[in-house]
């Protein structure tokens, strides 16, 4: 996933932060607010912060719905969640009117929405290193947006939305017995949303199930190999990337490291 993006070159310039997640968001909303920057450059987000990012993600949703072989029976969707853009989009589908009964926030270790879901209170704190890395945030920037959703009525966010966390030897058992009993391999982060579904099925037995995946094994083929035993083959369109010239600029999570860096190379997207 990396070479994906350092491989590019050209107009894309890549920055390695020396940080997590959290750090590189901060970051970017940091620049989003900087007066200066706003003058000189156009800012714009391709990930979760921008709304552009969800809309369209809410469609698979509705794909998802109408591939289920019964649309009367009540439906649940299980999302591995980290920045929790995918579930806001679900929930946008739901309000756009897609008749989802219910969902699931399936995380790993940071359970920060899965606590406040429980305790009312949502306390972020600096996140932890797992296998399933891509959930690994311990400030979700779209829990902002859940609130806004549901304006700010926890009730009705609980009575839509269930958390659940799951460790990384929950996540490698289930690993290991879906590719023993099936033969299909999931990635760790899809293995947590399996987990959630599961989970919310044995309490409550009712309904039918949708848990998300959310990218190819390979692409963290490292932990999938070391799970299951296997040597997974990278994809021919993976394979290319792994073929290029890693190029980026090593950057510490400070933001006047940042800002003089955008200023100073012009590079206009973050």
């Amino acid at each position: 996933q990396e070479m994906q993006f350092t491989t590019l070159g050209q107009n894309v310039t890549a920055l390695e932060v020396d940080g997590t997640f959290d750090d590189c968001q901060r970051l970017v909303k940091q620049a989003f607010m900087d007066s200066e920057l706003q003058s000189n450059l156009f800012l714009t987000s391709a990930n979760s912060i921008n709304i552009a990012r969800l809309i369209p993600q809410s469609f698979y949703y509705f794909y998802g719905w109408s591939r289920m072989r019964n649309g009367k029976t009540p439906t649940v969707f299980s999302v591995p969640s980290g920045n929790f853009g995918n579930l806001t989009a679900g929930l946008i589908a739901k309000k756009l009117g897609l008749p989802i009964q219910h969902f699931v926030a399936a995380t790993n270790a940071n359970d920060i929405v899965p606590q406040y879901l429980i305790s009312k209170r949502f306390s972020p704190r600096p996140s932890i290193s797992t296998i399933s890395n891509a959930m690994d945030v311990g400030d979700p920037s779209n829990f902002a947006r859940i609130l806004d959703l549901y304006d700010n009525d926890w009730a009705r966010i609980r009575q839509d939305i269930s958390g659940c966390a799951f460790s990384d030897s929950d996540t490698r058992a289930i690993m290991k017995s879906t590719h023993q009993q099936s033969g299909y391999i999931l990635d760790p982060h899809g293995a947590v949303g399996l987990l959630g579904i599961k989970k919310y099925q044995a309490e409550n037995q009712r309904g039918q199930g949708v848990f998300l995946e959310t990218a190819h094994p390979a692409k963290f083929n490292i932990v999938v190999d070391e799970v299951l035993s296997t040597q997974l083959s990278l994809p021919e369109k993976l394979q290319s990337f792994m073929k290029g010239k890693k190029l980026s600029i090593k950057l510490e999570a400070e933001f006047s490291s940042f800002k003089r860096l955008l200023l100073n190379e012009n590079v206009g997207r973050v």
